[in-house]
């Protein structure tokens, strides 16, 4: 299997530095706020993956440049390591059902963590709603016009638990933890999110944190104002591991 490391300004010793730090934390929530403050400013790229229908699939770890769902990726799997090499093993089991990397095995969809990483990652849409959340089964990939958004991959069916932007009020922000692994929920066909980052607390205020194609880099920005043009959101927890 073919791999691709870049590791831009880290480098292994940094990793196993930080991970072993990071690893005594016993709340994930914390982890993953140490770990996602460590790529702030990092440059977004929304390409840095490698494979399709036609392009074998490499394994990439590419820490110089980010998207959305590869910050996601890479700060899950440093929550779960406690090494750099524990790190590689883990990218592959976050981001490949059953960590066998191919393109057909990729996540390539939000919920697809949901399917793939049950024991590490669960679904709290509905609990956290108060009572708002909404149901809504979508045929995955299928764009409705006869065409996919991924040619290489079957359509499927999923549930989709989401909250409608405008009914996140305090007693659902109340429910969000640091750590909270947040999906912009899409209404297009096909489509469960259009956007991913990570919910952060702070004494101040509460932000996204994530990889942001508008600002090409990893930031934090305030999660309401951030949300409220926004068709919804979903909302996953990490479990302790």
């Amino acid at each position: 299997m073919e791999e691709l490391i870049k590791l831009g300004t880290w480098s292994e010793e940094k990793l196993d530095r930080i991970l072993r730090e990071t690893w005594r934390l016993s709340d994930p929530s914390n982890k993953i706020a140490s770990l996602s403050k460590e790529f702030l400013e990092t440059p977004y790229n929304a390409s840095t993956l490698i494979g399709n229908g036609e392009t074998s699939e490499v394994f990439v770890i590419n820490l110089e440049h980010v998207d959305c769902f590869t910050y996601l990726d890479y700060v899950e799997a440093m929550r779960l390591s406690q090494s750099y090499n524990e790190f590689t093993v883990n990218v592959r089991r976050v981001r490949y059902r059953a960590g066998t990397v191919s393109y057909p095995g990729r996540n390539h969809f939000f919920t697809d963590w949901i399917d793939g990483n049950k024991k590490n990652v669960r679904d709290i849409t509905g609990e956290a709603g108060s009572g708002k959340s909404r149901k809504i089964t979508k045929t995955l990939n299928d764009k409705g016009n006869g065409t996919c958004y991924l040619s290489a991959l079957p359509c499927r069916q999923r549930v989709i638990t989401y909250v409608p932007a405008d009914l996140v009020d305090e007693s659902v922000m109340t429910n969000l933890q640091t750590g909270d692994y947040i999906g912009i929920y899409s209404g297009k066909k096909g489509l469960d999110v259009s956007h991913v980052g990570i919910f952060i607390r702070d004494e101040n205020r509460c932000a996204l944190r994530h990889a942001s194609s508008r600002h090409m880099k990893v930031m934090d920005e305030d999660f309401s104002e951030y949300i409220q043009d926004k068709p919804g959101i979903l909302i996953f927890r990490a479990e302790p591991s």
